[in-house]
């Protein structure tokens, strides 16, 4: 599948619906072939049913600002780029409202995929 992207701008930016207790939320995710896991704000989460305060599985993140223990939460099904994925964990992480994005799509998605940027011509292709 292929999707469009603006070449001359800063992120990439694609939508993704993401499916939780409580219903489902579209998303728009930065795509961040630099973050080895996915990651979506907290807000996001509670908003679909999920609690990230009482998760217990924490796992070690590295941001620009330091080093950080976040939340892991399975969440029941993400949609995106026309793949889908159930009980796909994310990193739960507070984003600054500066960030322009609920989160970030990282190579835990991609994996086992071929994931292409053409810049010349602004298409993401995912096969």
């Amino acid at each position: 599948m292929s999707f469009p992207f603006e070449p001359k701008r800063g992120l990439i930016i694609v939508p993704a619906e993401i499916w939780g207790p409580s219903g489902s939320a579209v998303l728009r995710l930065a795509v961040d072939t630099g973050a080895t896991g996915t990651l979506v704000n907290v807000a996001a989460l509670v908003a679909i049913g999920y609690d990230p305060a009482l998760v217990s599985d924490r796992t070690q993140v590295t941001t620009g600002s330091g080093v950080e223990f976040v939340p892991r939460v399975v969440v029941e099904k993400i949609v995106a780029v026309g793949q889908e994925r159930t009980s796909f964990e994310v990193l739960c992480h507070t984003l600054p409202p500066s960030a322009g994005v609920d989160g970030l799509l990282g190579l835990d998605f991609f994996r086992g995929q071929s994931l292409t940027l053409d810049f010349r011509t602004g298409r993401l292709t995912l096969a």
